[in-house]
């Protein structure tokens, strides 16, 4: 009888496989699908910002920025685009020795790039759009709050919190992976990213849209009022929001994606296909 999902050692060869079309696709089709992920991505992050941020209770509200924020996975998953923090599990192709290091960094560039253009793009349009005018400002204060949080956390913690994050954003996309029809797909989809969102971990493309939508929203005197009122937010923290602050996040949380991923990767690579694990009963 034929199973309706794939096997792990199933889930591995798809990945192997998907390693090998992302590293030899043209660049401009990779970066245009890189700056839509980055995009969907970021819609999540606005819609979730929009659910939580006049929620007082912590736990709820986390779970509510839970509930909608894998919008964008699934929507990367089901009609295309290319992540960082899912590529890293192109690390099973490499061992597989199906793609080059090479072709792997390459890959690893243009779609962080991309990743961030689409981010900055929809932290724009969104800032456009006046969407954090609601609740009378308090939207805006909350996403300038956000974002002096992330640009002065510290390096070891933001470090250990990308790790985390991207153990299971990687996990969700061998998850959907393994499903075969699309609501099976949205579910694999939706727990793992839930789980992280909800813990708080540190996501190197979400933040990239978090970070721009704080400095953007702190344009906005209505804004940097609101954030002093409700959050005691001053103009020395929200001088954060500049080169040296985005690095502070971005750098040790990029770092820690890819640390978490390429572990990930790697136990399911040696656990399913190594041929010192996998020697055929004698």
């Amino acid at each position: 009888m034929n199973n309706n999902y794939n096997t792990p050692a199933e889930v591995c060869d798809v990945a192997i496989n998907a390693a090998v079309t992302k590293a030899n696709m043209p660049i401009l089709k990779m970066l245009l699908l890189s700056i839509a992920a980055g995009a969907f991505i970021s819609f999540g992050a606005v819609c979730s910002a929009v659910a939580m941020h006049n929620i007082a209770d912590v736990g709820v509200a986390r779970f509510v920025c839970g509930a909608v924020f894998p919008l964008g996975l699934m929507l990367i998953v089901m009609i295309g685009g290319e992540l960082f923090t899912g590529n890293c599990l192109m690390i099973e192709g490499l061992m597989e020795g199906k793609i080059t290091l090479l072709g792997w960094l390459k890959n690893l560039v243009v779609v962080y790039t991309g990743n961030l253009i689409g981010s900055i793009i929809i932290a724009a349009i969104v800032a456009a759009a006046n969407t954090w005018a609601y609740t009378g400002g308090a939207l805006g204060a909350f996403t300038i709050r956000v974002a002096v949080a992330k640009a002065t956390i510290a390096f070891p913690t933001a470090l250990a919190s990308g790790v985390l994050c991207n153990i299971l954003v990687c996990a969700a996309v061998l998850f959907a992976f393994s499903a075969r029809d699309i609501v099976g797909k949205i579910f694999a989809i939706w727990f793992p990213i839930m789980s992280f969102v909800l813990a708080g971990f540190e996501h190197s493309i979400a933040n990239m849209y978090y970070l721009f939508a704080g400095l953007f929203a702190s344009w906005n005197p209505a804004y940097v009022e609101k954030a002093s009122e409700l959050y005691g937010i001053g103009a020395d923290r929200i001088a954060h929001l500049d080169f040296m602050g985005f690095c502070a996040n971005l750098v040790p949380v990029t770092i820690g994606n890819i640390i978490g991923g390429v572990s990930l990767g790697l136990i399911m690579w040696f656990a399913f296909k190594s041929k010192a694990l996998n020697k055929p009963a004698d």
